[in-house]
């Protein structure tokens, strides 16, 4: 099956939906006319209510307190719609980035804990109505500097397992993402400084250590990775937690399931280069702080929107070159 060059954000708001149907519309027309290999669609589901309860930059078009588990449950039935036109073209889902995870670290962040028992509902709706027979579906687990540390990983392992199970082990959850909009290296000789104290200080040793936990709790996962902007190592973060438009940053390993571990399903290019995390206008009312630190590019503007210097230094500092 081929790799299409990113998993596309279109499904970042209800009104982005109906263009995974040109996109798979023009997929199925290539691969019916002898693409080889063929080629499969890759999107990301990205739009809970009280989406990035921990942050401020990519806060979502719904909110809990304003009906959004009903309007979010309608969004993934115009997806299943879209998908069910289209039994014959395989399909992966990248589910929810910056959502799971925040209910193992940031329980104490008002937000995260009043969105939680909504971000398991709709999230476990999400996995049942997908599940269809050419969809294979990957949860975000945030990376290796998030969930990967001795205090995080089991509960971690644990709040997955359970939410599979929860669901019936949906045939098609075939797994986690990890790395989705960060910068990780996969496999790294010498830990960075600024990964210090976490023996899981890249990607690989870190789903390497998540995978038989989430197998004693009922759920052999495999993964993919994000290496989109990972192609400088070590990277320029101050600290390990700057996620913010980071500077220095090149577009990482192409998207290939060429990936040397067999837990590794592929490599894949979730976050679309040219998009940015986060403006660093302090008076708008989506500005996070993160986004002004001196590891952080700026001038920047809206999350979401084109960041055309942050494009240009993925381009320049890319690895392999371009």
């Amino acid at each position: 099956m081929g790799l299409r060059g990113q998993a596309d954000r279109t499904s970042d708001t209800a009104a982005k939906v109906p263009t995974m149907d040109t996109y798979l519309s023009n997929i199925q027309a290539l691969n019916k006319a002898g693409a080889s290999p063929q080629v499969m669609g890759a999107f990301v589901v990205y739009d809970l209510p009280d989406r990035d309860c921990a942050a401020l930059a990519s806060n979502g078009e719904y909110s809990i307190a304003n009906g959004g588990v009903a309007k979010y449950k309608a969004y993934i039935d115009s997806i299943r719609k879209i998908l069910l036109k289209y039994p014959d073209t395989k399909v992966a889902l990248i589910v929810e980035p910056d959502s799971l995870a925040n209910l193992v670290t940031n329980l104490s962040v008002a937000k995260c804990s009043g969105a939680a028992s909504a971000y398991k509902e709709c999230v476990t709706y999400a996995i049942q109505q997908l599940n269809l027979s050419n969809v294979a579906m990957y949860l975000d687990a945030g990376h290796a500097g998030w969930l990967g540390w001795s205090a995080n990983i089991q509960p971690a392992a644990q709040m997955f397992g359970d939410l599979y199970k929860a669901a019936g082990k949906p045939a098609a959850v075939r797994g986690l993402a990890t790395n989705v909009a960060n910068y990780n290296a996969f496999s790294i000789a010498t830990c960075p400084s600024y990964t210090q104290g976490n023996s899981n200080c890249d990607e690989k040793r870190y789903i390497n250590a998540l995978a038989p936990l989430l197998t004693a709790a009922g759920f052999p996962a495999h993964f993919v990775m994000d290496t989109s902007r990972n192609g400088v190592q070590p990277t320029k973060q101050q600290a390990w937690g700057d996620w913010c438009n980071v500077i220095g940053t090149g577009f990482g390993t192409r998207p290939t399931s060429n990936t040397g571990d067999a837990l590794e399903d592929a490599f894949v290019w979730i976050k679309p280069g040219g998009e940015c995390d986060g403006t660093s206008n302090t008076s708008a009312a989506r500005y996070d702080s993160h986004c002004g630190l001196s590891d952080a590019l700026q001038p920047a503007p809206e999350a979401g929107t084109w960041f055309q210097a942050y494009f240009q230094q993925l381009l320049a500092n890319a690895n392999p070159s371009f």
